[in-house]
C-alpha cells in the first residue's frame, strides 16, 4: 500500500501570481523497451487504478468472446459523460444480447456531463444505473456473460464469478503480477489493485499488441473513438484525438494511464485523489518521454478561476 513516503511534489497551483497549493504524487514512464525510464515517488506503489483498470477489463471481456462494432467496444472501455450518444450506445449493447436496462446492476446516478444531467433533473427523471458513467462498462460484462451463459443477475459483480475471474486473470497477466488486493468500486464492480509500474505495463501490452488480438481490438476501438471513452470536454478524449496513436484512460481518485504502439508508457496517481493536477502532470510526463504534445497542451490546462475569469494554471514541477 502507499505511504507518505510513496509520494513527492509534482504540481503546483498558482492564484494571481502567488503559488496556493502543492500537488504530491508519483508518476512512472516506460521507454520504448518497456524498462523504466523516469520515477517521480515510488513506482510500486499499490494503488486502485478504478476506471483506468476498464481498457483490461474490455480485453478480457473479447477474449471471452464480446463481440461488438468499434465505437460500443470503446463505450466498455469508459467512463463516459452520460450524454444520448453514450446512453444510446450502452442501449445497443444490451440489446445486442437481448437485455433491457434493468439489467443493469451498478449504482444509479446523473450524467457527468453537466447539460445531460441538468435535462434529467428537469425532466423530473430519477437517477438510474444507465446514466452513471460506467454503464458501458456493465453493458460489456453482461454481453460476456449471456455469450458463455454465464448468470447475468447482480451475481456478474461477484469476485468469484466466471466473469470476474477471467478479469483477475487477464489484469494478472497483462501487468505482468499478480494483483495485490481486490476492493469494490464505486460501480459496484471489483476493483484491482496492482503497483503503478504494472498499470503502465498493462497499457504498453494493450498498445504494443503483446496483448493479442483482444488487446488490438481495444486499442483500436479507444483510439478510433475517443468521444465515446469519455466526452467532448474530458482531457481522456482531448488527448487521444491530439496525441497521435495515444491510447489513454483516466481513473478515479487521482490516475491517470497511456501508453503508445511504440512501447512508451506513463502510469501516474496523484496522492490525495485529487484530479486537477492529472493533465499537466501527464503532459509532462509524456514530454519526458519525447512525445509531442505541442496540439493538445491548450487544450487541457488545468485553469484557475477568480470572479469568473482565469487568474492562474496548475503547472507540473515533474518529472
Amino acid at each position: 500500500m502507499p505511504t507518505p513516503e510513496s509520494f513527492a511534489p509534482v504540481a503546483i497551483t498558482s492564484r494571481s501570481g502567488l503559488d496556493e497549493s502543492v500537488h504530491f504524487g508519483a508518476v512512472v514512464g516506460l521507454g520504448p523497451s518497456g524498462a523504466i525510464e523516469f520515477a517521480v515517488g515510488d513506482p510500486h506503489a499499490v494503488v486502485y487504478p478504478r476506471s483506468s483498470n476498464k481498457p483490461m477489463q474490455a480485453v478480457a471481456m473479447v477474449r471471452a468472446g464480446l463481440r461488438l462494432p468499434p465505437e460500443l467496444l470503446a463505450l466498455v472501455c469508459a467512463s463516459h459523460d452520460g450524454s444520448p450518444m453514450h446512453t444510446d450506445a450502452a442501449l445497443r449493447i444490451l440489446s445486442s444480447a437481448g437485455l433491457h436496462e434493468s439489467a443493469l446492476a451498478n449504482t444509479a446516478s446523473l450524467p457527468l456531463d453537466q447539460p445531460s444531467a441538468e435535462a434529467v433533473l428537469r425532466a423530473g427523471a430519477p437517477r438510474t444505473p444507465l446514466l452513471m458513467n460506467c454503464s458501458g462498462k456493465h453493458s460489456g460484462m453482461l454481453a460476456t456473460c449471456v455469450h458463455n451463459g454465464w448468470a447475468h443477475d447482480p451475481s456478474y459483480l461477484q469476485f468469484d464469478h466466471p466473469l470476474q475471474s477471467a478479469i483477475t486473470a487477464t489484469i494478472d497477466e497483462l501487468c505482468d503480477e499478480p494483483h495485490a488486493h481486490i476492493g469494490i468500486d464505486g460501480c459496484g464492480a471489483p476493483a484491482h489493485a496492482m503497483s503503478l509500474v504494472g498499470l503502465a505495463r498493462a497499457f504498453r501490452a494493450i498498445c504494443t499488441g503483446s496483448a493479442g488480438a483482444a488487446g488490438d481490438d481495444v486499442y483500436a476501438a479507444m483510439t478510433s473513438h475517443p468521444r465515446m471513452v469519455g466526452g467532448d470536454g474530458r482531457d481522456v478524449t482531448k488527448l487521444m484525438r491530439h496525441v497521435p496513436g495515444l491510447m489513454a484512460k483516466d481513473g478515479a481518485d487521482g490516475v491517470f494511464a497511456a501508453a503508445l504502439p511504440d512501447g512508451r508508457a506513463v502510469a501516474l496517481k496523484i496522492a490525495d485523489g485529487g484530479d486537477r493536477a492529472r493533465p499537466p502532470l501527464m503532459l509532462a510526463a509524456l514530454q519526458a518521454l519525447g512525445v509531442d504534445t505541442s496540439g493538445v497542451a491548450a487544450l487541457v490546462e488545468e485553469r484557475i478561476m477568480g470572479h469568473g475569469r482565469q487568474v492562474g494554471t496548475v503547472r507540473a514541477i515533474a518529472p
